[in-house]
């Protein structure tokens, strides 16, 4: 399939999601091409690259939510297509752990929450946590004996060999600046020249309002990049942790705090400590882009998230610069870490929706054109979603074919 050829699909953006859209609608609708235009020379660089490789549960997720609903039909296709596809998972459960008093009517929400999403999950007290992770220290904890591990990288290759396979292609070095809707056809403008399509969906990640009001869909809401930054276990402190640690979350904030995963290699990240990033795809401290910055430390729905959490904000920005607040962090869950038993690891950028109040996008959201689709918000678990996420996409396009 060349420039010239016009499709019946462009996505944009060749993270998980988009390649999972294009995926889902090749499928329903068989004959049908899709293209998926990134900006990188390989798909799946950024969010998904980076990804811890956690298959969610959903317990988080307020019942009824787009996030609960997507998350449990997504778990299934994820797990069904990675059988299919020989792509190893691992179902190794978790543990949500609450280490005071004060964190038990959190935790008790949670459990209701998990249980009306049909979770499958359990209160265990100290004795049974101690069976599952000998390392942890808490009072109670919730057991989510569903949670799974998988490398969203392989799944990401296979989605990708699935579409060519059907007829669809995957155009790398393709940076889109817009889409224009003209007539009964999208075009995309991007670097690698025009590409025209019946329909497109704008999948960018951390540049998906970018593109979204440069094609003229107002956003109410601006992506602001989050650093996750983490530590790594030496390999031989690993089994400090069997499976999957996590705190008990304070509902306000976006963020699950600092915990522990092991990951399908084997490998144990501890984290991760979240701080503004100074570019969008700010990986390093010293990654700059004065734009993108200028933007961030500007834009209203920032500062006024920043004046509400900024004693929380100064917490994560003190741990990014001391290995030892970071420790102490991580003791709260496992006491037995150490210092010399951290090595720093690859850090990953959250693209969250910020609304001009000040308040995160709690929910995925979407927003449409007459011939577009465009992903305003899709953080954790937009991964284990991904597949449910893409057929949901295919069903607000199936109304325009």
């Amino acid at each position: 399939m060349n420039n010239n050829e016009s499709s019946s699909l462009l996505v944009v953006g060749g993270g998980i999601v988009g390649l999972a859209t294009a995926y889902r609608f090749m499928e329903r609708f068989p004959g049908r091409t899709a293209r998926v235009l990134d900006k990188e020379k390989a798909a799946g660089q950024h969010q998904t690259g980076h990804n811890s490789g956690v298959i969610h549960s959903g317990i988080y997720y307020r019942p009824g939510s787009l996030k609960a609903k997507l998350c449990r039909e997504g778990k299934q296709l994820m797990e069904r297509f990675c059988a299919e596809e020989g792509v190893k998972v691992e179902i190794c459960g978790k543990v949500i752990v609450a280490t005071s008093e004060s964190e038990i009517p959190r935790l008790d929400n949670l459990l209701e929450r998990g249980k009306a999403n049909g979770v499958s999950c359990d209160r265990i007290g100290p004795e049974r946590l101690g069976e599952l992770e000998p390392h942890c220290a808490g009072i109670q904890a919730i057991h989510v004996t569903e949670a799974g591990i998988v490398d969203y990288g392989e799944v990401v290759r296979r989605l990708e060999k699935r579409i060519c396979e059907s007829g669809g292609s995957v155009v790398t070095s393709a940076r889109v600046s817009r889409l224009e809707e003209s007539g009964n056809e999208v075009i995309a403008h991007s670097s690698a020249g025009d590409f025209r399509a019946e329909l497109a969906v704008n999948c960018a990640g951390l540049y998906s309002d970018r593109v979204a009001r440069a094609s003229g869909m107002p956003t109410n809401a601006r992506i602001v990049p989050f650093r996750g930054e983490y530590y790594e276990l030496i390999e031989e402190a690993r089994d400090l942790c069997r499976n999957l640690i996590y705190p008990v979350p304070d509902p306000r904030f976006p963020f699950l705090g600092v915990h522990f995963t092991r990951m399908i290699t084997g490998h144990v990240e501890c984290g991760p400590n979240a701080v503004l990033a100074w570019a969008r795809e700010g990986y390093t401290k010293t990654a700059i882009v004065p734009g993108e910055l200028f933007e961030a430390l500007t834009y209203p729905g920032f500062l006024r998230l920043a004046a509400r959490f900024w004693p929380v904000g100064m917490g994560e920005m003190w741990r990014s610069y001391s290995k030892g607040a970071f420790v102490k962090a991580l003791q709260r869950l496992v006491p037995d870490i150490r210092a010399d038993r951290l090595v720093p690891a690859p850090a990953g950028v959250r693209a969250q929706a910020i609304a001009a109040n000040g308040s995160p996008v709690d929910d995925f959201a979407f927003a449409d054109g007459a011939r577009t689709v465009h992903v305003l918000n899709a953080p954790s678990p937009a991964a284990t979603a991904s597949l449910s996420i893409g057929a949901s996409i295919v069903d607000r396009l199936a109304e325009r074919i």
